[in-house]
C-alpha cells in the first residue's frame, strides 16, 4: 500500500522558517521523481519544487526560488522542504507527491500519481 505522510506544517510570522517532511512507503522511493505542491484558498494547486531520484537536480517554481530548498534522504525514504523567509502568500496546504513510474524527466511539468494528505502552512504578516 502506497503511503505518503507529510508533517511539519504550522503557523509562522512572515520572515520565519518551517521545515516539511514527507515519509514514503509502498513504492521504490529511491527511483522516483518526487515533488511538493501547494493549494492556497481559492486557487489552483501548483507545483512548488521537484527533485530527481538522486537528489542532485532540484527544480523550483519562480515564486519560491531562493527561499525554499527541496531535498531527499533515500535511505530514510523521506523528502523534505525547507522554507525560509516565508511570506503571507505562501499560506497553503502543502502536499508531497511521487511519480508512479521510474525514469523520465523530473521537472516542474512532470505528472504525479501518488499523493499525501497534506499539511497546512499559515504565514501571518
Amino acid at each position: 500500500q502506497v503511503q505518503l505522510v507529510e508533517s511539519g506544517g504550522g503557523s509562522v510570522q512572515a520572515g520565519g522558517s518551517l521545515s516539511l517532511s514527507c515519509a514514503v512507503s509502498g513504492f521504490t522511493f529511491s527511483m522516483r521523481c518526487m515533488a511538493w505542491f501547494r493549494r492556497a484558498p481559492g486557487k489552483e494547486r501548483e507545483v512548488v519544487a521537484t527533485v530527481n531520484p538522486g537528489g542532485t537536480s532540484p527544480s523550483y517554481a519562480d515564486s519560491v526560488k531562493g527561499r525554499f530548498t527541496i531535498s531527499r534522504d533515500n535511505a530514510r525514504k523521506t523528502m523534505y522542504l525547507q522554507m525560509d523567509n516565508l511570506k503571507p502568500e505562501d499560506t497553503a496546504m502543502y502536499f508531497c507527491a511521487g511519480a508512479v513510474t521510474a525514469g523520465g524527466i523530473c521537472g516542474l511539468t512532470r505528472n504525479f500519481g501518488y499523493w499525501g494528505q497534506g499539511t497546512q502552512v499559515t504565514v501571518s504578516s
